[in-house]
């Protein structure tokens, strides 16, 4: 049995990452037993919901399932589920059996974690990329946005706590080159994901972390190439002059971006409707109430994941492609973030305001919490 003990370290750390393994197995579940969803798609859409989990981590363990799987059964997100395998089951195998044998190898010889993982994660997203997945692949890009968003909350909170508290450290490797590192997966795999650059080069600004000087060079060229990428990609010089305002009267899709689509009101009437389609009209509010709390405890996560919102919005507003809603996904995922952190702040506030008779009320935001992934699985179930 002594085998099998733990140090106090280790069951820390084991619990804290428990609940973001409940919420992705049973995100799992749903994908495969109501999705329909292949075995190796569900698992890639389970691990964004893991990500996710651990995004929201911070406001308690309760909170964290729940959000992550109010995600999950988002239409956006649930419009991923079903199909059939678009992946060779066998070259899937043979790219994580290699980015396993490459990994164990760092691990042996350089003794350090962080670079095994790095070898691992950059061996299978090679292979993924050039022989395994398909270019542009949407559930790609959502996973690495939802692990993006954790190494960006994580290391804030970790290097920027709440105003009254002193700092608590500073980031760490996994975030300053986890972060590059996604970036680069994510912009060759779509150049779209250039839109969290700004997101992350404030996120890494505000850590007031020093980074070498061959960090920001390569950082710059990987920007600089997304963005060019992303121009040609998804601005045409026919559409980009397009008048917006004809295009939503005529019901239009295209999948490029219009330069006066910022302007026209029913764009951002449309940006709202698709938060609320997605979670309620309370889910918007709450998204609101968490931004602020956000902005006045934590200004650093507030601010960073407000310029990664803008920079979705705005692409929601100027692109009229049909898939707008799944390519919209981190804005979900950030909103998301904030819903939560506005009922763990309305819990707090029960807590404090309680009797020490009824601590209990502590549950009560969590349980109503509860009710909108609780409506969305019976939804998709056909029950409602």
């Amino acid at each position: 049995m002594a085998v099998f003990s733990l140090t106090k370290q280790q069951r820390d750390r084991v619990r804290y990452f428990l609940p973001a393994g409940a919420a992705g197995a049973g995100a799992w579940a749903a994908f495969m037993l109501l999705g329909h969803t292949p075995f190796i798609r569900a698992s890639g859409l389970a691990l964004v919901v893991v990500g996710m989990a651990l995004a929201l981590r911070p406001f308690g363990a309760a909170l964290a399932v729940i959000g992550a799987l109010a995600l999950a059964f988002s239409p956006s997100f649930w419009a991923q589920t079903g199909g059939a395998e678009s992946l060779n089951p066998g070259e899937v195998f043979v790219a994580l059996a290699l980015a396993v044998v490459g990994g164990g190898l760092a691990l042996v010889l350089s003794k350090r974690p962080f670079i095994a993982s790095a070898l691992a994660v950059v061996v299978f997203a090679g292979l993924f990329l050039a022989v395994v997945g398909q270019p542009r692949s949407l559930r790609l890009t959502t996973l690495l946005s939802a692990w993006t968003i954790y190494l960006l909350v994580d290391g804030l909170l970790v290097s920027n706590p709440r105003p009254d508290s002193p700092p608590t450290g500073e980031l760490r490797p996994h975030h300053t080159f986890g972060l590059l590192l996604l970036l680069t997966i994510g912009i060759l795999n779509d150049p779209l994901f250039v839109l969290l650059a700004p997101a992350i080069c404030l996120g890494l600004f505000l850590s007031n972390k020093r980074m070498p000087v061959w960090y920001w060079i390569v950082l710059v060229v990987v920007v600089a190439y997304g963005a060019r990428a992303m121009a040609l990609l998804y601005v045409d010089s026919t559409w980009w002059v397009y008048p917006a305002a004809q295009a939503e009267a005529s019901g239009l899709r295209v999948p490029f971006m219009m330069a006066d689509g910022w302007r026209e009101p029913s764009r951002w009437l449309r940006l709202g409707e698709l938060i609320i389609s997605q979670f309620t009209a309370a889910g918007l509010a709450l998204g609101v109430v968490g931004l602020s709390r956000l902005a006045r405890w934590y200004p650093p996560v507030g601010v960073v994941t407000m310029i990664a919102y803008a920079a979705f919005g705005v692409f929601g507003l100027v692109y009229f492609g049909a898939d707008a809603p799944v390519l919209l996904l981190p804005l979900l995922m950030i909103q998301m973030l904030w819903m939560t952190y506005a009922v763990y702040t309305f819990g707090q506030w029960l807590q404090k305001s309680a009797s020490r008779a009824n601590q209990n009320l502590r549950w009560l935001a969590a349980a109503v919490f509860m009710l909108l992934p609780c409506v969305m699985l019976l939804r998709i179930a056909g029950v409602l």
